[in-house]
């Protein structure tokens, strides 16, 4: 647990991590007020990718957490920091939610299926057989396929839904194609966030989340410290065989902030 005292950014997943749902875990707020009384930058990263930045925000702020928009970063926005680092043309078929398709046309992205260039998948809740549909057409024509995130589930109060991985699946299955997958753990979503917040030693920055195939796997691959906590969908027995291996195991974000006080 000394190694804690060294960590000077803390990453943080959102669901199953700093709450589920709507409703903000009990020890999250105390994690906030010693990080900002400790002088400890902290920084939520989501592979969740139906909604934006601004939403983050007003939501974690509604819970009566305050935090500006520079301290979230999603996987859609990774997404966006890739498209434009490799040139990809900005007319793209975007399959995501009102709020993913605000984020892309404020980066500047014309959204269209009037001959687009490339295919974007985000987590959509507001999915229909007719995108669905036109993906696939769109991808078997040969347009490259981006994906925001691999997800297969998304945690909710009433149990998983249906995420990103899982409507990726279902697009491979009907045209063969796997796309390129930008979110945590890919190398996509790490280049993007040392390109954002200037992040360089990795002694220093610590990942905490609830899945050890995104949140740990990521800081595995990046080289930082990595948390797993087991407030959300990974339970201790998952770590039997697991490929993956966190640097700690926490019940909570509640034993971080007992070991810095």
């Amino acid at each position: 647990m000394h190694r804690l005292r060294n960590i000077e950014t803390y990453l943080l997943d959102l669901d199953g991590t700093f709450y589920l749902g709507s409703n903000l875990y009990p020890w999250s707020l105390p994690f906030v007020e010693t990080m900002n009384r400790l002088g400890r930058r902290f920084i939520f990263v989501t592979n969740n990718s139906s909604q934006n930045a601004k939403h983050y925000v007003q939501k974690i702020r509604g819970m009566g957490v305050e935090i500006t928009e520079d301290q979230v970063f999603t996987s859609g926005q990774a997404t966006i920091y890739y498209l434009k680092k490799h040139n990809y043309p900005r007319k793209l078929y975007l399959v995501g939610t009102p709020a993913l398709e605000e984020e892309f046309r404020e980066a500047g992205f014309m959204l269209t299926d009037k001959d687009p260039e490339t295919v974007v998948l985000g987590f959509d809740l507001t999915l229909t057989y007719e995108k669905l549909r036109t993906a696939c057409d769109l991808i078997r024509q040969g347009l490259p396929f981006i994906a925001t995130h691999p997800d297969f589930n998304c945690p909710t109060p009433e149990g998983p839904i249906p995420d990103c991985g899982a409507m990726i699946a279902l697009i491979t299955a009907s045209t063969g194609v796997k796309p390129k997958i930008i979110g945590k753990p890919y190398p996509e979503m790490i280049e993007a966030l040392r390109a954002r917040y200037g992040l360089e030693n990795p002694a220093t920055i610590a990942m905490v989340g609830d899945r050890l195939y995104t949140d740990l796997a990521m800081a595995e691959a990046a080289g930082i410290v990595g948390i797993l906590v087991l407030s959300g969908e990974t339970q201790r027995a998952d770590l039997q065989g697991s490929e993956v291996q966190p640097d700690l195991v926490l019940e909570n974000l509640g034993e971080i902030t007992k070991a810095l006080s």
